[in-house]
């Protein structure tokens, strides 16, 4: 297997988000990078998204270069409140790793969808 090349993003992220039934939000983006599967450009990473009022969403993400997709999970499953997103990573003007998120909740209260801007600290 090639060794992972790409690049690294794991650290805690500030994030504010807006969802499209529950509005605008706070919350915390912790990433961690599982090198022994990741290869090349592609990188692999334990995912954990934690708002407060909420409660912890672990999952688990998967990147190719600067774009990744997450799965996560709200920890109380009885509200179905998990789903599927795809961001872009970019460096903000003080070189800091941070990425847009869209993500979409096909059982969460019928359907859902919405918006997050993290920025690593």
């Amino acid at each position: 297997m090639p060794a992972f090349t790409g690049p690294d993003f794991t650290g805690v992220y500030q994030c504010t988000g807006l969802d499209m039934h529950e509005g605008e939000y706070k919350g915390k983006v912790t990433l961690k990078l599982k090198k022994e599967h990741s290869q090349a450009q592609y990188g692999s990473y334990d995912f954990l998204l934690e708002v407060p009022g909420f409660g912890k969403y672990p999952g688990h993400m998967a990147a190719n270069g600067l774009s990744a997709a997450m799965h996560f999970a709200l920890e109380n499953q009885s509200t179905h409140d998990f789903g599927t997103g795809i961001s872009q990573f970019s460096k903000n003007a003080k070189g800091q790793w941070q990425f847009h998120k869209f993500y979409f909740e096909p059982l969460f209260k019928g359907g859902n969808s919405g918006f997050e801007d993290c920025v690593k600290q």
